[in-house]
C-alpha cells in the first residue's frame, strides 16, 4: 500500500509505501500506521497493490471484459493538480494499447479499442456512442499504436501517456497535434429510462 496524501502531522509525504513509514513511526503492525494516518487525516487516500498481473492478462482473455480507470481524468496544470491520484487516471487506456497488442496480451489494436468503447457502452447503455455511424456523436481518437505508451508510476503518477494524436470530443477537437486545444466540449451523462442521456 502506498498513502496518496500528504500526511503533515506525521511527516508523511504523498507516494510513501505504508512498509517504509510503519518502520520510521516504530509500529510492528501496519494496521497501527493506518489508524495513525486516518486519526491525523481521515480524508487520506492511498493505493493498493493487490492485483496481479496474472490475474488481469486472464480475465482480458475472456472477450466481455471490458476497460476501464476506476479513477477520474485529472489534470497537471489546474487547481487540483496536487491532489493524490493513482497512476491509471493518467495511463490506464495507454498501458492497454501498449501491453496487451506490443507485449503480454496477444491482443489486436482493433480488440483493445472494442473494450474500451462499444463495449462499455453497450454494457451502460449509451446510445449513439462507442461506435463511428452517422447520427452518432462523434466521440474519437486518433493515435499512433506504435507510439502509444503510460508512463505513469506511483512514484511520478501525473505523466500523459505518449501516442495519442487527436481527440474529438462530441466532434470538437480537444487535442490537436498532441495540445490541448481548451475545448470542453464534453457532456456529464443522466441515466434514463432508456439509457443514459446528455446534460445539457
Amino acid at each position: 500500500m502506498t498513502i496518496l496524501s500528504e500526511v503533515p502531522a506525521l511527516g508523511i509525504r504523498a507516494g510513501e509505501a505504508l512498509g517504509s513509514i510503519a518502520r520510521r513511526m516504530g509500529h510492528h503492525d501496519p494496521v497501527d500506521t493506518i489508524l495513525a494516518v486516518l486519526d491525523a487525516l481521515p480524508t487520506a487516500e492511498a493505493a493498493y497493490f493487490i492485483a496481479s498481473e496474472d490475474n488481469t492478462r486472464t480475465a482480458f482473455e475472456r472477450p466481455w471484459v471490458s476497460v476501464g480507470s476506476d479513477a477520474d481524468a485529472q489534470s497537471t496544470e489546474t487547481l487540483f493538480a496536487g491532489q493524490p491520484v493513482h497512476p491509471r487516471s493518467f495511463g490506464t487506456f495507454a498501458r492497454i494499447l501498449s501491453r496487451y497488442t506490443r507485449g503480454i496480451g496477444g491482443q489486436s489494436v482493433e480488440e483493445c479499442v472494442r473494450r474500451m468503447t462499444s463495449l462499455p457502452a453497450e454494457n451502460f447503455g449509451l446510445a449513439k456512442r462507442g461506435y463511428i455511424a452517422p447520427g452518432g456523436y462523434a466521440d474519437l481518437a486518433i493515435f499512433d499504436p506504435s507510439q502509444v505508451e503510460d508512463l505513469a508510476t506511483y512514484d511520478n503518477p501525473r505523466v500523459y501517456a505518449t501516442g495519442m494524436r487527436h481527440v474529438v470530443v462530441n466532434g470538437q477537437p480537444a487535442l490537436s497535434d498532441g495540445v490541448p486545444t481548451g475545448m470542453l466540449a464534453g457532456r456529464a451523462l443522466r441515466r434514463s429510462r432508456n439509457g443514459f442521456d446528455a446534460v445539457r
